[in-house]
């Protein structure tokens, strides 16, 4: 796993930018206005995310659109599944444990219900 993808998607306004690029490609210019952020602030974040491979930037005229690959998610995800098959695993077992004590108890010989 890139720690760099990590470290890119730690900060809460690149997390909302990779959130709103899911969506539709966006210029950063419209990132900007919709994270109320000035729009240098814009391309630092995205330049950021550009650097750990996240998004990729694509020249059109005098635009950059701004657009999610999707392969960084993918090592993330692959990374991710050892992770869930262990909690899987842990919640099975935290399953069988439930079930076994709330299983009636017999009651001792001679007690009435």
């Amino acid at each position: 796993m890139n720690a760099a993808i990590l470290g890119a998607l730690a900060e809460p306004h690149r997390l909302h930018i990779v959130e709103l690029l899911v969506r539709e490609p966006l210029t950063v210019g419209e990132i900007a206005a919709r994270l109320d952020l000035r729009q240098p602030q814009a391309s630092k974040h995205v330049r950021v995310l550009v650097d750990a491979g996240v998004v990729e930037v694509e020249a059109v005229a005098n635009r950059r659109i701004c657009h999610l690959r999707a392969e960084p998610f993918r090592a993330l995800d692959d990374w991710l599944a050892a992770y869930r098959q262990l909690w899987e695993a842990r919640f099975d077992r935290l399953d069988e444990y439930l079930d076994q004590t709330s299983a009636p108890r017999p009651s001792p010989e001679g007690e009435q219900p």
